[in-house]
Order: structure tokens, then sequence, then C-alpha cells
């Protein structure tokens, strides 16, 4: 388990969440259990970037972070600003995200124009991530990053942020059409029809899944779900029987007015 030794900044995005570098010598973008969205948040973040990565997609090594009280108490920015107040960042153990490289020296994009998109070398990987988050019920919008790797003249796609897999803290799946697509269409222009998804529908449905989960949901601090385990069991069984309907939901999105597929046939 890592141990955060250093907060190197506060990060965007609705959760407030920090850069911290750990004693395992890498990054982390760390979410903290008394985020502004929900303590859930964090389950969503560690077993949806672990059940994404079981299916061969692009994600980040996700960790459960230790942050000492010693940390917090030494550094003023490490707060969560509620309204016109603010409270500590709690202390304990939190949820990591690691940061792909040395955040000094990184060449890292959450935007980027549309020849470098067309020439990211994954961009195929998109498809993969709209059956995970159809499955999951992200209710927010696709997230990725784009990393370029040393001497690479080309970036790569990871997806981050699974945060409102599951529907955030309410842990029900409100399904409709535009959830979890990706904002531009272009990573889209390859597809010809639900064929370009099937490697990833296919990695599904193996007789294994009850076990995959039950050993992913096993890693999480109850803490994170407030000890009540039905509820964690209840969303994994919705999670379950989701699997016979994501060709639906794919087929919804196509048929939608957004027309995200340009290119199916």
């Amino acid at each position: 388990m890592p141990l955060a030794l250093e907060h190197i900044r506060r990060m965007r995005g609705g959760a407030q969440s920090q850069l911290l570098r750990c004693d395992d010598g890498h990054y982390y973008v760390v979410k903290f259990r008394n985020n502004p969205q929900h303590a859930r948040i964090l389950v969503n973040e560690l077993l949806g970037t672990r059940l994404a990565a079981r299916l061969g997609l692009p994600v980040p090594p996700a960790a459960v972070v230790e942050v000492p009280e010693e940390l917090i108490a030494g550094t003023e920015e490490m707060c969560i600003q509620l309204g016109r107040g603010r409270i500590s960042c709690e202390a304990g153990l939190q949820f990591g995200s690691r940061y792909p490289g040395d955040p000094a020296t990184l060449a890292l994009s959450d935007y980027l124009p549309d020849e470098q998109l067309r020439a990211t070398k994954n961009l195929n990987d998109f498809c993969g991530m709209l059956v995970f988050d159809k499955w999951t019920c992200n209710t927010n919008g696709r997230q990725a990053i784009f990393p370029r790797p040393r001497g690479e003249p080309c970036y790569v796609a990871l997806m981050i942020d699974q945060g409102f897999c599951f529907n955030a803290g309410e842990w029900n799946f409100p399904d409709a059409p535009l959830r979890g697509l990706y904002l531009r269409a272009l990573v889209y222009a390859g597809v010809r029809g639900m064929d370009s998804f099937a490697p990833w529908l296919a990695r599904l449905q193996p007789r294994t899944m009850p076990d995959v989960l039950g050993e992913l949901a096993a890693e999480i601090p109850p803490q994170w779900y407030d000890f009540d385990q039905d509820a964690l069991e209840q969303m994994l069984e919705q999670l379950l029987r989701r699997r016979a309907i994501i060709e639906n939901l794919i087929v919804d999105a196509k048929n939608s007015n957004r027309q995200p597929f340009p290119n199916w046939t």
C-alpha cells in the first residue's frame, strides 16, 4: 500500500483531488473519502478502474493510498472547499490513481487537436470504454488524458475518472443514450457496426465474472461504503445482470440525435 510523502498540487474537478508523491516512487491523484461528491466515489473509482483493466482497457493503475495526518496538518492546500467554508482532507485510506509519469517533465494533455487525436495510438480503445461505461452506467461523459511517452511522436489515450460509474453515490443504473460517450465523435470514426465493440462485449461474458467481482470487492476498504455490505452486493448483482443489455444500450446511443457513430453501416 503506497504511503503519501509529499503534496505536489491541487487538481481540477468536483472531487477536489490532490496530487501526492508516495513512497513507492510514483505520484497519485488522490480522492478523499470526505470529498464533496460522495464517499462511494472512492469505491466506484477503485472497482471501476480495476474492472476496466481486466477488460484490457488503458486505465492508470489504481491503489489504496495511506495519507498520514501529519502530511495533511502540515499542508494548507490539503483541504476541501464547501461553499464559503473548508475542511481538512481526511487522513487514512484514500483512493489513488497513478499519475502516468513525473509531473515535472511529462508531456500530458486533456485535449488534442483533431490531427493529433486521429494519430493517437490506441484510439480504438474508446469503443471498449463505451462498452464499459454502458455496462457500469457511467453518468458522466467519458474522461481521458493523453500522455506522450518520452521519445514517441504520438500521444496515447488513458481513460480516467470512474467516479460516476454506478450513478455516483446512488448505486443504481438510470440508463440514457448519451451517457458514457466521449464528447468528440472523431474517436468513433472507425465504428462500422456492432462488430467494432465485439472484443470487449466478449470479455464481459466469462462464467468467472462473479468471482472477479467478488475478488475486487474484497479489496475495497469497508469504510468507503459505510460498512453497508448489503448495498455493495446488491449493486454487484445488478451489474452482473446488465451484461445482457449492453448491445441494446449501444444501439440506443447510435440512434440518438447526436449520431455519435458517423460511419456505422
